[in-house]
């Protein structure tokens, strides 16, 4: 089986003009609540959740990334923390029952129709 993982920017300010959100950074306000939903997930077992210390997207809070084996890698930026994990983990739905890993924009859940920061290749054989 393939195995996918999802990766978090913990350092990502909650907004360009915003640092912290209620003491906590957007990005860690997002994994915590992607943490939360992994939890029950039906994937659980085949996707691996992942918090970095940064993607170096600073520009672009929050962050995320997706990988997997085989399959074109995906960053994404912009990403509200407060509302968008449950998108996030449809996205990851979608990229898990992808072949090559790329999800048309206009199939993607709409808060990630936008945003799309790299596609990066798989590594050669």
């Amino acid at each position: 089986m393939t195995k996918h993982a999802l990766y978090i920017c913990k350092s990502c300010s909650f907004s360009l003009t915003q640092r912290d959100y209620l003491g906590e950074r957007g990005g860690k306000y997002l994994f915590d609540r992607l943490a939360q939903l992994y939890q029950n997930w039906f994937l659980k077992a085949d996707f691996a959740l992942e918090e970095l210390v940064c993607l170096s997207a600073c520009k672009r809070p929050c962050a995320i990334a997706l990988t997997g084996t085989g399959k074109m890698s995906l960053m994404f930026g912009d990403l509200p923390p407060l509302n968008s994990a449950d998108a996030i983990l449809k996205l990851c739905e979608q990229y898990h029952a992808s072949t090559d890993g790329i999800i048309p924009r206009q199939e993607r859940p709409e808060i990630l129709q936008q945003g799309i920061l790299a596609r990066i290749p798989p590594s050669p054989s």
